[in-house]
């Protein structure tokens, strides 16, 4: 297969990833009676319309662009990290640990407290597949996906035997107390000029772009960062060079955990404010597809998030205001997963083939 112009690779192969899944989806619309160009227009409007829409597109941005982070740092290891689901979830536990133990006297001093116990539980809760494939040689794609079954079982026994209040129905801890709430959109002075109060996107967005940047530190500008990914290109050569593989599993995937985990601020700490079940919503899942689509690199994570965001928000509204049920939208997300991921040798090796054509016209 012909190697490609990196601007192909990194614009054109998502690019017609996308276009692909779009008609496909559309086909599929078509088939079952729907307007496709209604749907487009219902979800463009829903999900970026308004300040309402860009409020929930930036909302779920927020969550993908954690997970996604998480995944690309141990896929620059090497290892696939299935697990940001439950790794988001025990980050959750961490959360609502945090933001319960002290009546926080405001918001800035809870959230890095929180940040620090969604990292160190979420990074606890992937140490363990990484250590089973460190030592045991374990398939840390299996451990991981085990474990997010754990995680949701564990969180549900908390929340019924441990965690809930005495006299309240549901399964979920408190509320969190006034302090510990994080202001959203409409609450943060400049932006209340464009976001009503009732957006959930918080300054947890701003904790997720200082992530995006800190990734792309530590990968591309530091010495931790190199090594990780010269063993995630070629083990040998990493070992060759003196590079300890145990460690570089166990800390790429301490991190990756550790963004997982941190995912729980937006939404546990941010929007819901308080721990409930299932409380990483997919965003776990979603992750895989965000770091597929954004070549595993930071800026890439954050615009296939903002993607998946629209997806997300405007899949949404389609369900509410068209006849097309709201599962479509899975649809185009698993067709998006499929492009960018299973069939990215074949959109590879079709500009493969237009390319080589070209540089013999030139020729």
């Amino acid at each position: 297969m012909d190697k490609l112009p990196r601007w192909a690779d990194v614009v054109l192969v998502p690019l017609i990833s996308l276009l692909m899944a779009a008609a496909i989806s559309a086909l599929v619309i078509l088939a079952i009676g729907g307007d496709p160009v209604e749907a487009v227009k219902v979800m463009v409007t829903g999900a970026l319309g308004s300040a309402y829409g860009w409020g929930y597109t930036l909302y779920y941005a927020t969550s993908f662009i954690f997970t996604g982070l998480a995944v690309s740092v141990a896929y620059h290891a090497g290892q696939f990290n299935i697990g940001g689901e439950g790794q988001a979830q025990i980050g959750g536990l961490g959360v609502a640990l945090v933001c319960l133990a002290l009546p926080w006297p405001h918001w800035t001093i809870a959230l890095p407290a929180a940040m620090i116990g969604a990292g160190l539980f979420g990074a606890a809760w992937a140490a363990i597949p990484a250590y089973l494939a460190a030592k045991r040689g374990s398939h840390i794609v299996i451990t991981t996906i085990m474990f997010n079954y754990i995680a949701a079982a564990l969180i549900v026994y908390l929340l019924v035997e441990v965690l809930r209040p005495a006299g309240q129905m549901d399964p979920a801890t408190a509320r969190f107390p006034a302090g510990a709430k994080l202001p959203t959109f409409g609450e943060i002075p400049g932006l209340s000029l464009f976001f009503s109060k009732n957006v959930p996107a918080n300054v947890t967005f701003f904790v997720a772009l200082a992530a995006c940047w800190g990734v792309w530190l530590l990968l591309w500008r530091t010495r931790l960062g190199y090594q990780i990914r010269a063993y995630g290109k070629s083990e040998p050569a990493a070992l060759y060079a003196g590079i300890s593989p145990t460690r570089m599993i166990m800390v790429s995937m301490l991190i990756s955990g550790g963004l997982a985990g941190m995912m729980a601020i937006n939404n546990v700490m941010g929007e819901a404010e308080r721990l409930l079940q299932n409380s990483a919503e997919g965003a776990g899942f979603i992750g895989i597809a965000v770091a597929l689509m954004g070549r595993n690199h930071p800026i890439g994570v954050f615009l296939a998030a903002l993607l998946f965001g629209f997806l997300y928000q405007g899949g949404a509204e389609m369900g509410l205001w068209t006849t097309i049920p709201i599962e479509l939208r899975l649809l185009l997300q698993g067709l998006v997963i499929l492009f960018t991921g299973a069939l990215d040798n074949m959109v590879r090796m079709m500009l493969g083939v237009f390319f080589s054509a070209k540089a013999k016209e030139a020729a």
